[in-house]
């Protein structure tokens, strides 16, 4: 080979070296993801994984989507407005089944729902079972949530339901009053209140719901099953992150997107689900944070089923899928 030829080899492979070096990076999959109420620590992971820059190194950029009171993500989710977003428990993914829209569950990165009843100290109402009967503060939505294991477990009946307008001043000025509430939540504003109460987690009674659970639509589950997998997988980064390391960076965008939010309001959340093992414990000990498992999904199908919620013959496997969880446990 001549002199000449080498020559022009060695410069037509600089020039496609330069040129590559020009082209731009491959763009990140953009993802908008809904939460299921305004930014708190129990969006914790979440917002680790985005300050951390968890899911810009899977390929992804991100966008949360905070919820509210006026905000229905289940909607914009099945109106393609969300592409994934959080189902606050099991009942959403079933539901989406019951009512054949095509959505699925991929990811529980919660392990215990954080449904309480709180009642007062010293009134004999320190069990579940102790309420039977008893008067309960109730929201319409748990009516057709939690209630119904409370009926099917307990032998609660409707006649004991209670409005109930997520004003504590009810619960506060009566002794003998019972609420529903979220373990990181109401608590800690009774609390600031000068009262002790008495905190019942569901979870700890038997309730089988997951909560915080991962949801898409079954378009992006089937046609970027990879954007959904990495997805799943720097969530649960973030939460073990969020739980066991430092949480400043997620805590500054929490109260950036709710500036309602208090530092002494999410060091005590942060404090009670790594207390109650909301993220982790029963089957994330094995199977690692974020995993669902058949006969949990069964048994919760099975009761609710049995309580007329759904129909028995329902295919409940169809509203959840472990295709997406990491293949070795992460914890």
């Amino acid at each position: 080979m001549s002199y000449t030829v080498v020559v022009r080899l060695l410069a037509r492979g600089l020039a496609l070296g330069l040129a590559a070096l020009s082209l731009p990076a491959l763009a990140a999959d953009k993802i908008v993801f809904g939460t299921d109420w305004r930014a708190q620590a129990e969006h914790g992971g979440y917002y680790q994984a985005l300050a951390e820059g968890l899911y810009e190194k899977a390929g992804l950029e991100v966008t949360i989507r905070q919820g509210g009171p006026q905000v229905n993500h289940a909607q914009l989710l099945a109106a393609g407005r969300l592409d994934i977003a959080i189902s606050p428990n099991s009942f959403i993914p079933l539901n989406y089944i019951a009512q054949s829209i095509p959505m699925v569950a991929v990811a529980a990165l919660y392990q215990k729902d954080s449904a309480v009843l709180i009642a007062h100290a010293g009134q004999g109402n320190d069990t579940l079972a102790a309420l039977k009967g008893k008067k309960i503060m109730i929201s319409p939505e748990t009516r057709v949530g939690f209630w119904r294991f409370l009926t099917s477990k307990y032998a609660f009946g409707d006649d004991q339901i209670a409005p109930y307008t997520f004003n504590l001043a009810p619960f506060l000025a009566d002794p003998k009053a019972v609420q529903q509430g979220l373990l990181t939540s109401e608590p800690f504003q009774i609390e600031r209140a000068g009262q002790k109460p008495v905190v019942m987690l569901l979870a700890d009674s038997g309730y089988t719901s997951y909560g915080s659970v991962i949801t898409t639509s079954r378009k992006l589950a089937d046609e970027k099953p990879d954007v959904v997998r990495k997805f799943v997988a720097a969530s649960i980064k973030g939460w073990i992150d969020y739980l066991n390391g430092d949480p400043s960076k997620a805590n500054a965008l929490i109260k950036r997107d709710n500036p309602d939010m208090t530092d002494e309001l999410i060091a005590y959340s942060r404090a009670k689900m790594k207390e109650n093992g909301i993220v982790d414990s029963g089957d994330s000990k094995s199977g690692g944070i974020g995993v669902m498992t058949d006969a949990r999904w069964k048994a919760f199908f099975d009761l609710m089923a049995a309580d007329g919620l759904y129909p028995k013959d329902m295919d409940y496997r169809r509203a959840f899928t472990t295709e997406f969880l990491p293949k070795e446990a992460i914890r």
